[in-house]
């Protein structure tokens, strides 16, 4: 429905993505969106009752129950958001409407809905998982970046160009150097996602991070933490995390290093695909609206993009850090949108990145070309340079991903 300027009705928000060409249609954009937050809440709520009848302290009935009221397609994502106002977050009103539809598929086990629990237990799971599952798909997308740059790399060892610092030629060195630079920073940034994927925490404390509620149902605090987080393939945490952030911070850290790893190679690919060096091209180059002869290094702008935006986001959770109290009034809150807009972004990003380099052209005559016609002059005898190069190339791509 849309108004007489054209603009969208307040009962169809209907973002699909238009100015976020970066992520739109990927996998990440479909990890990160609401109804797969959605269904993560409803993962966290599901272990949670599992986890209690797994240490008898939940019916098997009820975990049954639970697990069959929390269809995703049952909840209404829309509703939730805007009644979420009312409680300042969107697990409030997804418990009443879980426990209405345990209630009604097994009258009085509504109770072991959240038994326990307070809402940033479950809101924080649910990030995890969602965090969790869109890291998988970038280490797959950085593992391929890495592959095809290490071809790239030893393909053209020899390759001589010249070397650009402060914008100016300087000496001669490879191209095949320069891919396997690239490489190295791919492969940091897919250990670090590797990394913080693997500790990845769950969170569940209760209402003030003591566990008392479930010590007074009867249970070991610390032990049910371990069953909730196996139920997830999480982590569990020491102690609960609801204002100790490390979590969001190591997972905000390694996500800008991602984007700017990333952006590295875009910024590098945009130099020398100008039209006036034209060392490197992208393997399909896009469309211009008012200009049909060109070929824009398009994958290369959008990763470029995420790199710019990435950082400005992740700074959000790092102000979250300084969270006061048990459970914090703001801090928490405003770490949602940012982390899973910089998850959406890497996601992008790394996808953008597996696509150029598995097809990035590469000219060796056009860089010798402009070799020999830079301020190097008359190009003399290349071996050692070349042979210094080579050296490192052979050196880096001794290093394999983890």
């Amino acid at each position: 429905m849309t108004s007489r300027d054209g603009a969208r009705s307040v009962r169809d928000p209907g973002d699909v993505g238009l100015l976020a060409p970066v992520s739109a249609g990927s996998q990440a954009e479909a990890a990160t969106g609401d109804s797969a937050v959605l269904r993560a809440m409803l993962a966290a709520e599901v272990a949670l009752t599992r986890a209690q009848a797994t240490l008898g302290a939940a019916p098997e009935r009820a975990a049954s129950a639970v697990a069959k009221a929390a269809r995703p397609e049952a909840f209404d994502a829309r509703a939730l958001a805007l009644r979420a106002g009312a409680g300042g977050n969107p697990v409030i009103p997804l418990v009443a409407d879980l426990r209405r539809a345990v209630s009604e598929l097994s009258p009085g086990d509504e109770e072991f809905v959240h038994r326990g629990a307070t809402s940033q237990d479950i809101l924080d799971t649910a990030l995890m998982l969602v965090a969790a599952r869109t890291l998988d798909l970038i280490a797959t997308d950085l593992a391929a970046t890495a592959g095809s740059l290490a071809v790239l790399a030893d393909r053209h060892r020899a390759t001589p160009m010249a070397a650009r610092t402060l914008t100016q030629h300087a000496v001669a060195t490879t191209f095949g150097l320069k891919a396997a630079g690239w490489r190295s920073l791919v492969v940091d940034a897919h250990e670090r996602v590797v990394r913080v994927r693997s500790a990845l925490p769950a969170q569940l404390g209760g209402a003030a991070g003591t566990l008392a509620a479930f010590e007074l149902a009867g249970l070991d605090g610390p032990v049910l933490v371990e069953a909730f987080a196996a139920e997830l393939g999480l982590a569990a945490p020491a102690l609960p995390w609801h204002v100790l952030r490390t979590p969001v911070a190591d997972l905000g850290g390694a996500l800008a290093f991602c984007a700017g790893a990333l952006g590295k190679v875009a910024a590098d690919v945009l130099v020398l695909s100008r039209t006036e060096v034209g060392e490197v091209a992208e393997g399909v180059g896009g469309i211009s609206s008012a200009m049909p002869h060109k070929s824009n290094p398009v994958r290369s702008v959008l990763i470029a993009s995420a790199a710019r935006q990435v950082p400005a986001l992740t700074s959000v959770l790092y102000a979250s850090l300084a969270a006061e109290d048990e459970r914090p009034p703001g801090a928490w809150h405003a770490e949602w949108s940012p982390l899973r807009e910089a998850l959406r972004l890497c996601g992008g990003a790394a996808r953008a990145a597996a696509h150029l380099c598995a097809a990035l052209r590469v000219s060796p005559d056009r860089m010798r070309r402009n070799l020999e016609r830079g301020e190097l002059g008359e190009l003399g005898d290349l071996g050692a340079p070349v042979g210094a190069a080579q050296a490192l190339v052979d050196r880096a791509l001794g290093r394999t991903l983890g």
